[in-house]
């Protein structure tokens, strides 16, 4: 029998809106992958649509966590990281995954959280986003939206248009040595998905599907986690990427015909049978 692989998930917790942990948690274990959460951060609610939430900065806790799994000699399939409260995180999670390669093979995916729709999020600071791009920089496999995509080209937002995202994946590739997907890339109207740059094949491949009428939070986290997921389990790049795509899609709409308060997040919970792996 196959021995369940593990995955280390490095994210921030909000108790409500589906994101983050919330949804990283439950997507992986549905695909049959062991996730080992590492909250960076506590939240009442995430903040999107939501106001006076809580913060608890979990730096401290992540630090003495990383240090008794390394202790305790544990190995990961991979990391997942993604929202970061601190530059110090970011180092931390280095630190944490040059210890594991030095155990042996692991994959490190970096969702590079750092703003959306052209602007970064109120706690990414220029030296907070210098410290994400720095993680991203020893990732085999980078997720970046559009947003995080310029800032770690310095590039302005408007420079990347959908139609140059081939372009902006071998960019964003570090002249080979890291996977992208970059998400939200629409080719036309009614449609989105995901540009991708393989570095085992060095190639460029689009992914597209049906946009199902507007976004809802969490769906980058959500594609993200299958993707995550798909790698972890032996899929190539392009193909985890695909079902990421369909399976955002499936959530999407089924959101879309509920009267849900789009702060709530992406509906996924009751289709999360369709990512067991017997099902693949």
């Amino acid at each position: 029998m196959r021995t369940t692989p593990r995955v280390a998930a490095i994210h921030d917790l909000s108790g409500f809106g589906r994101c983050s942990l919330t949804i990283v948690l439950p997507v992986l274990s549905a695909m049959g992958v062991q996730c080992c959460p590492l909250p960076t951060a506590f939240l009442s609610t995430h903040t999107g649509g939501f106001t006076g939430n809580t913060f608890l900065d979990l730096t401290d806790q992540v630090a003495a966590a990383m240090d008794h799994w390394l202790g305790l000699g544990l190995t990961f399939e991979a990391i997942y990281t993604g929202f970061m409260g601190s530059c110090r995180q970011t180092a931390l999670c280095r630190s944490f995954l040059a210890a594991l390669r030095e155990k042996g093979s692991t994959l490190a995916v970096v969702d590079p959280v750092m703003g959306d729709h052209g602007r970064l999020y109120r706690t990414y600071t220029p030296e907070m986003c210098r410290a994400m791009a720095a993680l991203a920089a020893e990732a085999d496999v980078i997720v970046p939206n559009r947003t995080e995509a310029a800032w770690l080209l310095e590039r302005d937002y408007d420079s990347l248009p959908d139609e140059a995202a081939g372009e902006t994946v071998r960019a964003l590739s570090l002249s080979g040595q890291r996977s992208v997907v970059l998400t939200g890339v629409s080719l036309r109207p009614g449609k989105t998905g995901a540009a991708c740059f393989d570095r085992e094949s060095g190639r460029v491949s689009l992914v597209q599907t049906d946009f199902e009428g507007r976004a809802f939070h969490g769906t980058g986290d959500l594609f993200a986690s299958v993707l995550t997921g798909a790698l972890v389990r032996g899929e190539k790049l392009e193909q985890a990427a695909a079902r990421a795509a369909e399976f955002v899609r499936l959530c999407a709409l089924r959101t879309a015909t509920q009267d849900l308060p789009p702060r709530e997040g992406i509906d996924f919970e009751p289709l999360l049978g369709l990512l067991a792996p017997e099902r693949n």
